[in-house]
Order: structure tokens, then sequence, then C-alpha cells
């Protein structure tokens, strides 16, 4: 009894020593996220982020960390419904107006679970809306909610996200996530009409205007701003947009994202889709 005694007491102070260990490393992380943006130039945050990977991937790698509680780190973290991943993402502001995101994915595999890193290659990607990506070429945003549909036999997580992306412009991103083989792919040709469909959906404007894009469980629906430009001949030029008032939304319809433009959402109390299906896809 004595030794039964013994390795339970060892146990439960190895317990306490990883747990407060844990708690360290999100302190430390959190102090190192929230200087990001108060260091006095590149070369610094890249130091500071250095530090950020190597902690976050220290408690990514740790057993249990799908489904460890880490709500106090100061970045943004989606979970998918079905606990197959969990997504965090953080940025750094550049000193040039761009943004610099960062990323982890951790998925449910046949190993187990398996941690890959997300490395932003926006300035290596000219179309962003057409090819499809993998973690080492990422499409760097903030993403803060996914929304699981199934196409055929398989389920992609859409995301939508938040990138800063100029001095003059910010952009919002609805993205896709699947997993082939057990690999990460970031899009999937679910928008729009035609055998060339968009593989995400990009919508830049001025960094000074606030764009809506949620999803309405009211309506089965991503409702967001329809962008328009502040002058006639700032058509095209995506710095100069911002919401008009009005509301656009994607509906999942026959295993892929449709467009309903011009969507009537001012009565609270509507409980049905402002949508009817037509003949083909809207494009936006």
């Amino acid at each position: 009894m004595r030794s039964t005694g013994n390795l339970l007491l060892s146990s439960l102070l190895l317990s306490g020593v990883a747990t407060f260990g844990q708690v360290d490393v999100k302190a430390r992380i959190g102090s190192n996220v929230k200087a990001v943006g108060s260091v006095p130039n590149d070369q610094a945050q890249d130091s500071l982020n250095k530090l950020i990977k190597q902690d976050l991937r220290a408690l990514l790698d740790a057993d249990g960390a799908l489904t460890a509680d880490f709500n106090d780190l100061p970045m943004t973290c989606v979970d998918a419904p079905d606990g197959i991943f969990r997504l965090f993402t953080w940025n750094l502001p550049r000193s040039d107006g761009r943004h610099l995101f960062e990323g982890f994915l951790l998925a449910k595999t046949s190993k187990g679970q398996t941690l890959f890193e997300l490395r932003d290659m926006t300035a290596n990607i000219p179309s962003a809306e057409v090819p499809e990506l993998g973690p080492d070429r990422w499409y760097g945003a903030l993403y803060y909610e996914v929304i699981p549909v199934i196409h055929g036999a398989k389920t992609y997580y859409t995301l939508l996200g938040w990138k800063g992306y100029s001095k003059a412009e910010t952009r919002k991103v609805i993205e896709v996530l699947s997993f082939k083989n057990g690999k990460p792919r970031f899009g999937a040709p679910l928008f729009g009409k035609g055998k060339l469909k968009a593989m995400r959906k990009v919508y830049g404007y001025s960094f000074q205007a606030t764009m809506t894009l949620r999803y309405d469980p009211a309506i089965e629906g991503i409702v967001m701003d329809h962008l328009s430009p502040s002058r006639a001949d700032m058509k095209g030029q995506a710095a100069y947009y911002g919401p008009d008032m009005t509301n656009d939304a994607y509906f999942w319809h026959k295993g892929e994202w449709w467009f309903g433009p011009d969507i009537d959402l001012r009565d609270p109390g509507k409980t049905t889709k402002p949508f009817k299906s037509p003949p083909k896809p809207a494009q936006p």
C-alpha cells in the first residue's frame, strides 16, 4: 500500500508540475503576442514571433491538445464542431502597413494528432481566388468562424476570416478547408458557376470601413455587407470600397455555395430563407 501511495503521490506531483508549466508557457505566449504590435521594427517582431511559435508548438504537440482549454491565449482559435481540428491564427502588423499571418492547424489523423504549421505566402499568390493551397502556401487570415458542409461523402469546413492587407485596404475571406489523405487543403471549387469556379472568395474594402461577414443560422446562409465604391470613378479599386447599406449572402445549395444578392434582413422575426433557387447560381 505504501508503494502504491508513493506512486499516486508522484503522479499527482508530476501532473501539477505539468499544469503549472503549461500556465507559464501560456503566459509567455500571451505576453509576446501582445508585445508584437508595439516593438520598434519588423526584426524585433520576427524575434518575438519565433518565441511564440516555439512555445505554441510545445503546447500543441502535447497529448490532449485537441481538447485542452486555450481560451486564454490572445489569438484566434476555431474548433471544428466534429472535433477533427483546431486552428490557431495570429498576425504581425508590419511597418509598411502589410500584415504577416501565422498559424498552426492541429488535426486528428490516423496517427492520432498531427500539427501543421501554416506559412503565409500572400505575396506569391497574385490571383487569390483561384488556386488550391496547402499549409506551406497559405493565404493568411485570422479565422473567427467555421461552418461545416457536406458535398458528396466529404466534409468541407468553410472558414470566415479577417485579413489586414495594406495601409489602405482590408480584406475579408471565405476560405474552405478539407483533408485529403490526412493532409489539409485550402480552397475548393464550391463558388460561382462554370468550369472554373472560385476556390475561395476575397472581399477588399477601405481600411477605414468595417465589413460584416458572418454565418446567420436563422437563414442558413453567410451574410455579408455589399461593398460599393465611394465614387463611380473608383470602381475596381478596393481601397475605396465600403458597405452601401445592402446585404448579400451565400447559401449552401446542391453541394455548392450559391450567391444571393440583395438579401432583405430587416425583419428580425423572419425564419425562412430569403432565397429562391435560381436555375443557375448567380455570380457576384
